[in-house]
């Protein structure tokens, strides 16, 4: 019988199995080998990387639900290519990731990292803490999918005034201004862009020279692969930048971040910008009833479903 695959808690398994009592369910850590082989369906979320070495070893995998919104670590060609769909919920988690990119701005305005970082080194450093009114300073914000326009929903009513870099895929309506304008005249910067071709290592040298005079607090919401986190964090020790917020840290990341022995204003989290309880529940019950829909009709887990 065609199974379920979920992968690093990408939803409720125990819910699913109550769900689809004649479903089997694997709950596994990761996609490394050896993979139930009767997978139809396979549940992830960020971090869990899904190519062709997988995609052989699931031969009869017909749907990839995605518990979120980015999905540069899934090959969708090669699901294009197999006929098999792929579901994805960009929209839940979105709020809760502008609520993290506010507390972010807060805590590097007022630059508590610095103050903490500088306790955990056996400093005290409270001089060095002298913050910023965050409502005094400009917001530009760097792609305007679900998680950029949450950012600025939740920063708008705190600061000065809010803009969105124009990019030709922007929605309409949006108060946006020219890349070159918004490096000028904004002293936060939010990176909310999809990891692409075009977008890799966006936030790199060229990008924080011009920002430099500004002295601007930069924060990731996207994905870390836009920055080039090596040059960053050169800015943020050097005074190019005042403040660096990184939330999307995933294992591999971890080498980049470790070993400071200079007190930084750098805040970084695992990837918890959408990990709220309510968030987590809209998505297990979405991953539910979009399991139903796929089995409908007592029909375990036809081809194609019915999406």
């Amino acid at each position: 019988m065609s199974a379920v695959l979920v992968v690093r808690g990408a939803a409720d398994a125990g819910a699913i199995r109550r769900a689809l009592p004649a479903v089997p369910v694997h709950d596994l850590l990761d996609l490394n080998w050896p993979l139930p082989t009767d997978a139809s369906v396979v549940v992830l979320r960020s971090g869990v990387r899904l190519g062709e070495r997988e995609l052989d070893a699931l031969p009869h995998l017909r749907h990839v639900v995605r518990t979120g919104s980015g999905i540069d670590h899934i090959d969708v060609s090669a699901l294009q290519r197999r006929g098999i769909t792929l579901h994805r919920n960009a929209d839940a988690g979105a709020a809760a990731v502008g609520e993290w990119v506010l507390a972010a701005a807060l805590a590097l305005a007022r630059r508590i990292p610095l103050g903490q970082h500088a306790l955990m080194l056996g400093r005290h450093e409270k001089e060095a803490c002298m913050g910023v009114s965050l409502g005094t300073l400009a917001a530009g914000v760097w792609g305007a999918g679900p998680v950029g326009l949450a950012a600025s929903r939740a920063l708008a009513p705190h600061v000065a005034r809010t803009a969105y870099a124009a990019w030709p895929s922007n929605p309409p309506a949006l108060r946006e201004v020219s890349q070159a304008a918004l490096m000028e005249q904004s002293q936060v910067h939010v990176v909310a862009l999809p990891l692409r071709a075009t977008t890799r290592q966006f936030i790199g040298e060229e990008f924080l020279a011009r920002v430099a005079p500004q002295q601007p607090l930069l924060i990731c919401a996207g994905r870390l692969e836009t920055l080039d986190v090596a040059a960053c964090l050169r800015a943020l020790a050097g005074g190019g930048l005042s403040g660096l917020a990184l939330d999307p840290v995933e294992r591999e990341h971890l080498p980049l971040l470790t070993g400071s022995t200079v007190p930084l204003n750098l805040l970084a989290s695992p990837h918890i910008g959408a990990q709220r309880s309510d968030v987590r529940g809209v998505l297990d019950r979405w991953a539910v009833d979009l399991l139903r829909e796929i089995t409908a009709d007592d029909e375990i887990l036809i081809e194609g479903g019915r999406r």
